[in-house]
Parts: structure tokens; C-alpha cells; sequence
């Protein structure tokens, strides 16, 4: 039987994750000679790829000598966290990547402590050491001061180091020498993280760490085998530790699969200690036992986290609705809803009473809805989605909001405007500390907070800030938050937007649309710099006269238009605002449309 070692790699959004699993799987010889290989091969879904981050946990195995070694590729975003967390419950090790020159960064320290809490063994990796802006000593030292700070154990604080470079597939054992191939990184693993413990004799039994869709067999469940073997067809029971009071549902082990190098292979029978998918057990969720028929044990699991951040999903009522869009009726996205929680637990889906055609949507995050929004825009959905909210919840009889951690690093001269926004919502500032010419600060700020601010800092920054977030807990309300302190520029009648409409419509605020944009009463066209919406008449033509001097004619300077993406319109939105996303636009429009009729609406609110 082949030896085992099962690893997670853990890290900050953006150190390198992906990158050098990649290398750990060209070197290990997964690939054929003349094979065609796409970078980062691990982020298989398009989002992943455009966006250079990791959504869903991947597995992978490579063989290394006669061991097989299963890595979980994890993601590194806080909206994310969930995967992690499930994710360190199916390995014995994890090796935790540092960028050289960034250092550890708020999900670094997110995951690192959800490890040590597990008592993992962690090889620390300190990636990108050819990068020109290292500072490997100074991270060296900031990632021991990490483990101190989250009482590590003596024998975690004398992790192994090794000094990489994921691009360029190099490991080192010292700072000084460059390496010529991962060896050290292979050997590390090999003599640093134990074996799992393969209890075969006692009755199987399996924790459902992640969850797998597949449109023809279902839910497939993936997790470690805790003890026992498993064979296919083989009757099982599945039960739950939180809901122990209800009977164990039988089921059947339909077909069993072990990863191999990209691939799953279809095996008959699986042993305690590998990681495996099943298909067969319907209603499989994460956090589920699976055990032999007649021995149903529940392993204790960790609740996922509930939900911070919630958003209307409806059908589109505007008047281009069903021009674009291929799914537009409220059934079609309540089905497209509710198959998506069959994969991301963290999401939940409800509706809202008195409304047919509206859903309740809360994820972990702004992030993780907009990816789900780009996902059902891309298969060919219509809908409109409100601003995001954050949910409260009452603790000991008190309204308590999500608060976040929040990192910034920025050049020293930007220092002041950044602790002036985030103390303007009801940010407390935490620690500063000099990292070359460069601050990093920390913040303990409210989710909402945090809404329409990441546009606002990058502005700010001149595009050279970095700023990550991550939850911390929940704490008492922190009172009323102004939203945004810019207007919106508002379509007047419905037509076709002209050059000389738009040519009188900048002077007013910043635009979002060019000559030839079809536009309707009441959709946003642009960002007005005082606190107030402007109704603007962009389809207004010249009048003609019978002068033709010369120059009078001559071309419109119109300054290009601002191009949001989703997460920016997701952003901008104010309260009484819609965005209708089609597979082919994006427009942000007031969720009144009629002009009298929302200034009735706005003085009846204010009075």
C-alpha cells in the first residue's frame, strides 16, 4: 500500500497558492512530455482565471517516490473563509505561504490560527523571493512574531522555512542560496508531516469536508476516511452531529473516486486516511458523517459560519426587461438560487413574503454574491439586485453588527486620508507599523462600513494601496452611517443618448455611457460630485438654424466615460437604487422610476 500525506496550502489572498501547486504538479511528473499546460490549471472555472483568485477548494494528489501526497489547493479570500476552515478538518499539515515582500496579511493570520487550533504541523514557505521589493528577514521575523502572537506551540514555533519561488518551481533551504527545483519542498513534507492513522479494522467512517455538483449524479461528497475501508454499493448511514436527534439516513455508496494528479480515478473500494469523492447520498451536505450501516457516529464539526451580508435577487421590471436576458422569470431564478446552495453552504436563500418575484439572498460576503451575480449573468439570466445589507443579530438582548478586520498597506504621504475615511465610518484604528517606506495600519471597521469604500481608497491611493479585510466578530451597533456622499445623474426620458445631450450633461458630474446607449426615465447615467440626484435630458438634439458660421459645428468634446465593473456598481448603489444585470449590460437605475412619483416618495420620507 502506498504511504500517505494529506496538506492544505494556506495563504493570504494573491501569495501564490495556485501558482505553486502548478509547479508541485509539473515536477512531480503529473504531466506527459509534449503535454499543452495552462497556467494556473487548479482555477478551472473562467471567474477564477479573469480574476486571479481561487472561489472553491481544488484537490489534488501527486506522487513523490512510493508516497502520495493529496494537497488542497484553498482559497485565499475572506468571503471564502468557510472552504478553509472545512477544508484543514481532511489534512494533517498544512504549509503556509507568505509573500517576501507583503508578509503576512489578515488572512494569513485568519487561517494560520484556525490551524494551530486544530494542532496541524505548518511548514512555513515564504514564496516570491525573487520579487525585487523582498524583505525576507524583516518576514521571517514578522511570521515568528505571528505564531507567538497565536500561542503557538513550542514545536509550531520550530516549523520548518523554506525559501520558494512558485513561478520559477525553486525551493531553498536558506535565504541566501537559490534553489534549483522543490526537492527540499517535497523532502520537507515527507519528514515533517505525519502519515495519517489508518485505522482499517474498525467499522468506516467519513466527515463531508466539501461538496461537489454534478448535474447527472447530484451532490458528491468529499472528505477524509477517519477509519475503516469503504466499498462501492456498499449500504451506509449518514448523520449529523448538530441534529443528533434525528433518525441516520440510509443510503448507498454508488460509485467512490481517489484523485490522481487532475483526474479522479473510479476506484471499488477506499481505506482510512485518503481523501475521496462518493456519489449516491442525495442530500448530502457538508458537516454530514458518513458511517457503516449500523455503527452511525457523528464527528463533531464546525458550524458554518452564518451568513454577514444579504441582497434582493428579483426578476427585471424594467423597461428593457426580456430584451437581453435568455432565464428572466421568477421560477427560473429561484431554481438557478436554490442549485446553487447545493454547493456553497454558506449561501441561503429565502423569499420574501408578500413578493413572488423576489428572493432573500445572504452570502458570506460582497465578494462571494457578486461572483454568484457574474455566474448568472454569464449562463444567460436577467435580474435586478438591490444594494447589499448586513444582517444583524441580537446578542443577549443587544443589536449587534458584523465588524472586520481591515489591513491596509500604503506609501506613508496617504496615510492621513486613509484614517480619516475609515474614522468617518466608524473605524477604530488598531496598530501601525513602517514596512520600508510604506505603512501597514489596522482597523477594526463595520461591515457596512466597508460598502462603497474600496473604489473611494483606490482613488484615494493613486491605485498603490493594498487593503484586505476579514471577519472579526460581532459587536454592539455602532450607529447610523452616511452611505455615499455623491449624487447620481438620472436618465430624464427614454431614447437614444446624443453626443450633444451627453456634451451638456458632463459639466454636471462624471458620465457612464457613450453617444448611441439606449437609455430610459429614471435609469442612472452618471455620479453628480454635490449630494443630490440630477435629472439630466441626454437625448436632447440641437436645434437647427439656418446659420452655418464657420467653427459653430465643430466636433463635441466629450470626456470618456467611466466603465463600471460589478463589483463597482454593486458599490456605488444608494439605497433607493436598483442594478439591472442582463448577460449584456450593466444599469444602475432608481428602483422609482417616475420622476413625480419618487420625489413624492422622498417627501413623504422626509417628512
Amino acid at each position: 500500500m502506498d504511504k500517505l500525506r494529506n496538506i492544505a496550502i494556506i495563504a493570504h489572498v494573491d501569495h501564490g497558492k495556485t501558482t505553486m501547486v502548478d509547479e508541485m504538479l509539473k515536477q512531480s511528473g503529473v504531466y506527459r512530455e509534449n503535454q499543452e499546460v495552462v497556467e494556473r490549471v487548479m482555477d478551472s472555472n473562467d471567474l477564477e482565471r479573469e480574476r486571479g483568485i481561487t472561489i472553491m477548494a481544488k484537490n489534488t494528489a501527486i506522487r513523490y517516490g512510493d508516497t502520495k501526497i493529496n494537497i488542497v489547493d484553498t482559497p485565499g479570500h475572506a468571503d471564502f473563509g468557510g472552504e478553509v476552515e472545512r477544508i484543514l478538518k481532511m489534512v494533517n499539515g498544512v504549509i503556509l505561504l507568505v509573500d517576501a515582500a507583503e508578509g503576512p496579511m489578515p488572512q494569513t493570520r485568519f487561517v494560520l490560527s484556525r490551524a494551530l487550533e486544530m494542532g496541524h504541523r505548518v511548514i512555513v514557505v515564504l514564496n516570491k523571493i525573487d520579487r525585487p521589493d523582498q524583505r525576507i528577514h524583516e518576514v521571517v521575523d514578522e511570521v515568528l512574531e505571528l505564531l507567538i502572537d497565536l500561542d503557538a506551540t513550542d514545536e509550531q514555533l520550530d516549523s520548518p522555512m523554506l525559501f520558494c519561488s512558485g513561478r520559477q518551481g525553486t525551493a531553498s533551504y536558506s535565504p541566501d542560496v537559490v534553489g534549483t527545483d522543490l526537492k527540499p519542498l517535497f523532502d520537507t513534507i515527507l519528514e515533517y508531516i505525519p502519515e495519517p492513522e489508518m485505522d482499517t479494522e474498525a467499522p468506516f467512517q467519513m466527515l463531508v469536508s466539501s461538496i461537489d455538483y454534478n448535474e447527472y449524479v447530484g451532490r458528491i461528497a468529499i472528505g477524509r476516511i477517519e477509519r475503516g475501508i469503504i466499498k462501492q454499493n456498499q449500504e451506509i448511514e449518514v448523520c449529523n452531529y448538530h441534529r443528533q436527534d434525528e433518525a441516520p439516513l440510509k443510503a448507498k455508496a454508488v460509485s467512490l473516486y481517489q484523485f490522481e494528479g487532475l483526474g479522479r480515478e473510479a476506484v471499488t473500494e477506499a481505506s482510512a486516511g485518503n481523501i475521496i469523492a462518493m456519489s449516491g447520498i442525495g442530500e448530502v451536505t457538508i458537516g454530514d458523517t458518513v458511517c457503516a450501516k449500523g455503527f452511525a457516529e457523528p464527528l463533531d464539526f464546525v458550524k458554518i459560519s452564518a451568513p454577514t451580508v444579504e441582497m434582493t435577487f428579483s426578476v427585471n421590471d424594467s423597461p428593457f426587461a426580456g430584451r437581453e436576458g435568455k432565464f428572466v422569470t421568477s421560477r427560473q431564478i429561484r431554481d438557478r438560487l436554490i442549485r446553487e446552495t447545493m454547493k456553497d453552504v454558506s449561501l441561503r436563500v429565502s423569499d420574501i413574503e408578500g413578493s413572488t418575484d423576489s428572493f432573500s439572498v445572504a452570502g458570506r460576503g460582497e465578494m462571494s454574491l457578486s461572483i454568484l451575480i457574474e455566474n448568472m449573468r454569464r449562463e444567460g439570466y436577467e435580474l435586478q439586485v438591490s444594494p447589499p445589507r448586513v444582517l444583524y443579530q441580537e446578542i443577549d438582548g443587544v443589536r449587534c453588527e458584523p465588524i472586520e478586520r481591515v489591513v491596509v498597506d500604503v506609501p506613508q504621504d496617504f496615510v492621513g486620508s486613509v484614517m480619516e475615511k475609515l474614522g468617518a465610518r466608524k473605524g477604530d484604528f488598531v496598530e501601525m507599523l513602517p514596512v520600508g517606506n510604506r505603512m501597514k495600519l489596522t482597523f477594526l471597521v463595520p461591515s457596512r462600513g466597508l460598502f462603497g469604500y474600496r473604489n473611494e481608497f483606490l482613488t484615494d491611493t493613486k491605485g498603490e494601496g493594498i487593503m484586505a479585510s476579514v471577519f472579526e466578530r460581532y459587536e454592539p451597533f455602532k450607529g447610523e452611517l452616511a452611505r455615499r456622499n455623491t449624487g447620481s445623474l438620472i436618465a430624464w426620458e427614454t431614447g437614444e443618448a446624443v453626443a450633444y445631450g451627453l456634451w451638456n450633461a458632463q459639466d454636471r458630474g462624471a458620465l457612464f455611457i457613450t453617444p448611441g446607449t439606449k437609455v430610459y426615465a429614471g435609469m442612472v447615467i452618471g455620479v453628480c460630485p454635490k449630494n443630490e440626484d440630477v435629472p439630466v435630458n441626454v437625448c436632447r438634439t440641437k436645434h437647427l438654424t439656418n446659420t452655418r458660421a464657420s467653427g459653430s459645428d465643430e466636433a463635441l468634446r466629450l470626456i470618456p466615460p467611466r466603465q463600471l465593473s460589478l463589483e463597482q456598481c454593486l458599490e456605488f448603489l444608494a439605497d433607493d437604487e436598483l442594478l439591472e444585470v442582463t448577460p449584456k449590460n450593466l444599469r444602475l437605475r432608481k428602483s422609482i422610476l417616475d420622476h413625480s412619483m419618487r420625489m413624492k416618495a422622498l417627501s413623504k420620507a422626509k417628512g
